[in-house]
């Protein structure tokens, strides 16, 4: 048997869901009795074992067992789970798809502009508390004013690599209505902290960064002079590493501690060349960078 995906599309949303493809018609055929699709709907809807089924549906538990030996045989269902009951094991079947099919051997019609990134797990998991149930996103990014601002007076000069980011998310994410990409003192004079955000930026561009800092798993090492802070890279806790070179970044999610039920994502690098690595680690390699978020 082969697994693939059922594309669904309806008002403008894809929807995908597993099908399992059937090469043998003979299989097929062992599931489209009128009482094995009766317990293979039952047990789409809620894992079940074979007497709890003979009460759902009203039959005897042989006949139950007879079909299930047919379902299990054609690789339509598996057991999941063991349990003890009254003395035996009951065991819990649940389908192996949620779909089940034939494929004749023709051409596939290529899709444009597809967002196959909607339905990866770990892109779905990453940006979870960022997409709503309707697909649109939800936050803001933020990136540093390009005039001058903050304690070292500084000008962002890495605001446009939100561009970049913003083609990434259009891939999974729909456009809010609102406009989403915001300037660092925007959100701080509207307090607008509380949202779900993405941050652009080190702390020296970046204000909203460089009040995290102290929330990040690897800190910014920021030194207090009389000119202001120093910046001597990125400090690990739990290595007391040091790393400065202008193209290190770091990409993090934490929770917001402004409302812990909102979540920050933080691109920022040492200098602008070390935010614009994280970005794109974050949009082109992030297979990489994602295979071990869980």
């Amino acid at each position: 048997m082969n697994k693939k995906l059922l594309l669904h599309s309806e008002n403008k949303t894809h929807k995908v869901k597993e099908i399992t493809l059937m090469k043998e018609p003979q299989k097929l055929k062992m599931i489209l009795n009128k009482l094995t699709w009766k317990i293979l709907l039952l047990l789409s809807e809620k894992e079940m074992y074979p007497m709890e089924i003979a009460k759902k549906l009203g039959v005897h538990e042989q006949k139950v067992y007879y079909h299930i030996r047919k379902l299990v045989k054609a690789g339509a269902i598996k057991v999941v789970r063991e349990e003890e009951k009254k003395g035996a094991t009951a065991k819990y079947y649940k389908p192996v798809s949620q779909a089940f099919g034939i494929e004749l051997p023709s051409e596939y019609r290529k899709l444009k502009h597809f967002p196959l990134l909607s339905i990866n797990e770990q892109i779905q998991k990453f940006f979870k508390e960022f997409i709503r149930e309707d697909g649109v996103f939800e936050g803001k990014i933020v990136v540093g004013s390009p005039t001058p601002h903050g304690p070292f007076k500084t000008s962002a000069r890495d605001g446009h690599y939100a561009s970049h980011l913003t083609f990434f998310l259009g891939q999974f994410a729909i456009m809010p209505e609102e406009f989403a990409i915001k300037l660092d003192v925007d959100v701080k004079a509207e307090k607008e902290e509380k949202n779900n955000l993405i941050l652009v930026g080190g702390p020296g561009t970046n204000l909203l960064t460089q009040e995290l800092n102290e929330h990040l798993p690897i800190k910014f090492n920021m030194q207090p002079s009389k000119e202001g802070f120093l910046f001597g890279g990125l400090v690990s806790k739990k290595t007391s590493r040091v790393y400065s070179a202008d193209t290190v970044g770091l990409i993090a999610k934490i929770a917001n501690p402004w409302d812990k039920t909102k979540r920050i994502i933080v691109l920022a690098g040492n200098k602008a060349v070390g935010t614009k690595a994280c970005v794109f680690a974050l949009t082109i390699g992030w297979e990489n960078t994602l295979k071990k978020y869980d």
